[in-house]
């Protein structure tokens, strides 16, 4: 059985979300079980390189990880032919800067989302990478949630019917620290950090509502980010 090696330029996954999600219960999880196995009997083995700005919290992360690669140097990684991935985890507004980067250097994206705070930024992005000829693509991970993939079962069983009408609830609070303790990073809340909950969380739910039960057409919606 032949192994094929994938490359994959890891950034900004010193944080909560990129150490937790993405290093170890993705990429190093698919390391454990022997890759990714394809139809022609190939398995894709990830091999991360960790970017960041603190050199101490990468060398701590890829000692607890195994992983053998890490560099406080952005541009020295991406020059490397050998790593044909970039996934970027890092704040959301320095984020379109750094995937013009990958691009430039002809790298495939995956991202956490959102891809940018403006509709133009993200069209952009978009647009640079299918100029480039590299493939794409953004976090959505929540269409894997067991309780959504029991949805779309009984969804395709006609279990529900036509559906005219969904209700979603978004599932905790978040606070910022004064009355309660900050529970979540602080993009959640803070406008000038990266948008606000609006912009980071119905990311998911855009996704969801295409893929469940129906392309959105219109939007109505009323939102404040009180805590500037």
């Amino acid at each position: 059985m032949a192994e094929q090696r994938l490359g994959v330029i890891m950034n900004g996954v010193t944080g909560r979300m990129g150490t937790n999600q993405h290093l170890a219960r993705s990429v190093m999880a698919i390391r454990r079980e022997g890759g990714v196995l394809l139809a022609d009997g190939t398995r894709v083995i990830p091999d991360p390189i960790l970017v960041g700005r603190s050199a101490g919290k990468l060398r701590k992360l890829a000692a607890e990880h195994g992983v053998e690669r890490w560099t406080t140097d952005l541009d020295e990684a991406l020059r490397n032919p050998d790593d044909a991935v970039f996934f970027d985890a890092a704040s959301t507004k320095l984020r379109p800067a750094v995937l013009k980067r990958a691009i430039a250097a002809g790298k495939h994206i995956y991202c956490e989302k959102p891809v940018a705070t403006s509709l133009a930024q993200a069209l952009g992005l978009c647009r640079a990478a299918k100029h480039a000829g590299v493939r794409h693509g953004v976090v959505q991970d929540k269409l894997w949630l067991p309780g959504l993939l029991k949805i779309k079962a009984l969804r395709d069983a006609g279990f529900f019917g036509r559906i005219l009408s969904v209700r979603g609830e978004f599932g905790y609070w978040v606070f910022e620290g004064d009355e309660q303790p900050a529970q979540r990073p602080s993009w959640n809340y803070r406008r000038k950090d990266g948008g606000g909950i609006i912009l980071d969380m119905l990311c998911h739910w855009r996704y969801v509502l295409d893929n469940l039960f129906g392309e959105v057409k219109s939007v109505c919606c009323l939102g404040a980010t009180h805590i500037p």
